[in-house]
């Protein structure tokens, strides 16, 4: 499976973006999905996930103000981002939850204060 994120840049602290993720394959449907991200200089991280029936979970950084989705046709998932803070600045990555594939390339998101 190749994954291709996109939809980062940068915004402004109280400003919004939506990442896309596209995945190659067809097993993209029955997967849980989840939206990393990595800050300079930490650990990767767990953002936010999405089952294959829809169900949804966040850590409680990005609770209320992150929205996780999918749209199995199209093999894509989504994370909306509003209220952004300069703490969510960092290189935001798809993959399987938990039993992650390869990883793909990330979309860079900076957020200025």
């Amino acid at each position: 499976v190749q994954l291709q994120a996109s939809g980062g840049g940068l915004v402004q602290a109280g400003g919004s973006l939506r990442l896309s993720c596209a995945a190659s394959g067809s097993i993209f449907s029955i997967n849980a999905m989840a939206w990393y991200r990595q800050a300079p200089g930490k650990h990767r991280e767990l953002v936010a996930a999405i089952d294959s029936g829809g169900t949804t979970n966040y850590v409680g950084a990005v609770k209320g103000r992150f929205t996780i989705s999918r749209d199995n046709a199209k093999n894509t998932v989504y994370l909306q981002m509003n209220s952004l803070k300069p703490e969510d600045t960092a290189a935001y990555y798809c993959n399987r939850f938990l039993q992650n594939w390869n990883w793909g390339q990330g979309t860079l998101v900076t957020v200025s204060s």
